[in-house]
């Protein structure tokens, strides 16, 4: 039972932590997506390879453009903000030099990014309430089971908004094809008769 937990939180474990190594060309911008849920604190540590005549800055921002965390010429640093919605956020690295691509070799950037459950400090939290290890223990599974559980809520008015829309568009879909039936029921009689009183006109029929 205990190594079937172990296996069920691994993959929150793995999606709360976002550890990437990647070169970053000068004069080029290369930025990074990712879903986050409400009211959760996001934290990250950053490290760029120093590159004479080359700034890079860091940009944190949400899918309205609000700036969340900005850095000009960042080197090395940490950054933390709590989410306000269930929104996409993009962190975007930019590197600029006056001389130009093809002369400046590409710079190492290191990202560590942790959300929700393995972004709280829980030493600090020890600390400051005078927990032992078995309580910080405790403290961190039930943050981690209330994160699981605010997953599945979601996850569950995801798929009630999806019925919705589905049953909605079968509606739509199911009155569209009546409204289309009546209008060629109404064509086909409308020419029926029409060439009716045509054959009359030309007495091919009484």
């Amino acid at each position: 039972m205990a190594r079937f937990a172990t296996l069920l939180l691994l993959p929150v474990l793995i999606e709360s932590v976002l550890s990437i190594s990647f070169f970053l060309p000068v004069n080029s911008r290369k930025c990074l997506r990712e879903e986050i849920h409400k009211d959760v604190l996001v934290t990250g540590e950053y490290e760029i390879s120093d590159q004479s005549n080359t700034k890079t800055n860091l940009k944190i921002t949400d899918s309205s453009g609000h700036i969340l965390y900005s850095k000009e010429g960042a080197t090395k640093g940490k950054f933390a903000f709590t989410t306000e919605d269930y929104d996409m956020f993009e962190v975007c690295f930019e590197s600029k030099s006056p001389m130009g691509t093809g002369r400046i070799p590409d710079q190492l950037l290191n990202l560590d990014m942790k959300h929700g459950v393995e972004a709280k400090n829980y030493e600090e939290i020890a600390k400051v309430e005078k927990l032992k290890p078995l309580e910080v223990e405790l403290r961190r599974l039930e943050d981690l089971s209330e994160s699981i559980v605010n997953d599945f809520a979601y996850m569950k008015r995801r798929e009630e908004e999806m019925r919705d829309t589905n049953e909605s568009t079968n509606t739509r879909v199911l009155y569209f094809s009546i409204f289309s039936m009546c209008c060629l029921i109404g064509l086909a009689t409308w020419q029926v008769f029409y060439l009716r009183r045509f054959f009359k006109a030309k007495k091919l029929i009484e």
